[in-house]
């Protein structure tokens, strides 16, 4: 429901391809629509700068900076239409041979306010991200502000590992965004939905998930609440769905269910992980 101090926000759902340009295009007109809609800030899915289905050198040649050409797109379009814009990108490495998939927010004057590069690398159900994407460094989590939320940044597989969300937390998150190309097979969507929505619950916040579309995507884009509720939800189709959020809403939830403020356990990296 929306109150007057609460924020409408929205996920972006499409299928980005091998035509940065026509990327570009579609982020535009998505953010768009949202934004006449209401929004302030309008989330797009993991590699919405460039996707093929199997990753190659032609994604290594894809790979741009922080301050390439995929980026000032975003500035710009952040400026024109006075929003926040988070996306996912094939982002240049020091390994010539592997790129970073990394998450950038920028804010309504075209600032980069926050980054994220994926940690846990996407090495199951058959797939080996790894081979092609250097996994992003254990460092303190970066966040903004969006009004009086604090916001923070994950990406698709990381919604497996509980710790991920629950540092972001710790660091002061009220909303966690986690861009996806979730890849559809036998049970998955259930697993999304399921994961998505434990997040939510288990740490009282907003999760606002962009899937991509299908046919490699499984959909479902959605933002769910500190509940567990899915405020909003798209299907299958390229489209965007916005729900208004406020931390009153998320006082609220804790007030009745204060697991954060009960939990006995803290979130500790390892000592080893998956080899740079």
């Amino acid at each position: 429901m929306a109150t007057d101090t609460a924020l409408p926000i929205a996920v972006a759902q499409f299928a980005p391809g091998d035509d940065k340009a026509a990327n570009l295009e579609k982020i535009r007109d998505l953010a768009t629509t949202a934004a006449s809609r209401g929004a302030k800030l309008v989330v797009f899915p993991e590699y919405s700068s460039y996707f093929t289905p199997e990753f190659g050198e032609h994604s290594v040649a894809a790979a741009e900076t922080l301050d390439g050409p995929f980026v000032a797109g975003l500035e710009a379009l952040a400026k024109v239409l006075d929003i926040h814009l988070v996306a996912g990108m094939l982002e240049t490495s020091e390994d010539d041979k592997r790129f970073s998939n990394t998450l950038v927010a920028l804010d309504q004057h075209g600032a980069l306010v926050a980054k994220y590069r994926k940690i846990h690398l996407y090495d199951a159900f058959g797939q080996s991200e790894s081979d092609w994407v250097v996994p992003g460094p254990i460092e303190p989590p970066e966040t903004f502000t969006l009004g009086d939320l604090t916001v923070g940044l994950q990406t698709c597989y990381d919604i497996r590992f509980p710790e991920v969300t629950r540092r972001l937390v710790d660091a002061g998150a009220d909303l966690v965004l986690l861009p996806s190309e979730w890849v559809r097979g036998p049970l998955k969507e259930q697993h999304w939905r399921t994961l998505v929505t434990a997040r939510a619950i288990e740490n009282t916040i907003y999760i606002a998930a962009p899937d991509q579309a299908p046919p490699i995507g499984a959909g479902n884009s959605m933002i769910v609440d500190p509940m567990g509720i899915e405020l909003a939800t798209i299907g299958e189709e390229t489209d965007v769905a916005i729900a208004w959020i406020s931390l009153e809403r998320i006082a609220a939830v804790r007030a009745v269910n204060p697991a954060l403020g009960l939990r006995r356990f803290e979130i500790q990296p390892r000592e080893s992980g998956p080899a740079a």
